[in-house]
């Protein structure tokens, strides 16, 4: 009886040191995400002010960087993660971040600002409730984010094709945004339970190279949610919100 509760205490104390690795690595992960944000939209507003900067950061070729960039990162972050270091990975995360902010300056441009905050509002409160849904429901949601995902990156690839033949027209436009919010709305619970799942994989797998990977994941984690957040936001200003 006495090594069973010996065993029971020490399963116990892992467990509880798991669940307290796994609130601390989901606030990493979320703070590096809301500093991002808070870059971004910093970065975006600077921008908008500023005519000279429009000049220099808004038109060919440097646009070009701006618009594809980003999806340089993604392609980068995720087919190269086991062979990048902790420090490339983090420098990815935040030169996506600033070249989201200069493209995101236009919804500056086009909007006013109380639309912006009340933009911010909306999308804050569904990723709140999104991705708490993720993060505390028992089903698996792996298979409805690989199908999310695949739409995800037919959405880009129907964007970069409209990009290079002359856009999609207002309709087109619509649809596309209401696609937009609806795949990555999906896609923030389905990330936020795989990073919790990858936290937790991890962990009961230990060793120093857990700590090494977890290190690198929650910058990605922070990034897949920082993406989710943008796109829904987006999407969000230009489905709902009045133009100036």
């Amino acid at each position: 009886m006495a090594e069973f509760d010996t065993v029971h205490s020490g399963a116990h104390t892992q467990d509880a040191a798991i669940d307290q690795g796994l609130r601390a690595h989901m606030n990493k992960v979320y703070g590096l995400m809301s500093a991002a944000l808070l870059a971004t939209f910093a970065l975006a507003y600077m921008v908008a002010q500023s005519p000279a900067a429009q000049q220099v950061l808004l038109v060919p070729p440097i646009v070009y960087a701006v618009i594809f960039g980003p999806l340089a990162f993604v392609l980068v972050a995720n087919f190269a993660f086991e062979r990048l270091s902790v420090a490339s990975i983090n420098m990815i995360f935040w030169a996506y971040a600033a070249l989201t902010g200069v493209s995101l300056s236009v919804i500056f441009i086009m909007f006013s600002m109380s639309s912006v905050i009340m933009g911010l509002l909306y999308t804050a409160v569904a990723f709140l409730g999104l991705s708490l849904t993720g993060y505390l429901t028992k089903r698996n949601l792996g298979p409805i984010g690989q199908v999310a995902t695949m739409m995800a990156w037919g959405i880009v690839a129907i964007a970069m094709f409209s990009f290079f033949t002359g856009g999609m027209g207002a309709a087109g436009a619509w649809w596309m945004n209401l696609a937009i919010l609806g795949v990555f709305a999906v896609l923030t619970a389905t990330s936020t339970q795989d990073i919790k799942n990858t936290y937790l994989g991890a962990r009961y797998q230990g060793g120093q190279e857990a700590e090494l990977f977890l290190e690198k994941a929650a910058i990605i984690g922070a990034l897949q949610l920082y993406i989710s957040f943008i796109a829904m936001f987006r999407s969000i200003m230009f489905l709902f919100m009045p133009r100036d």
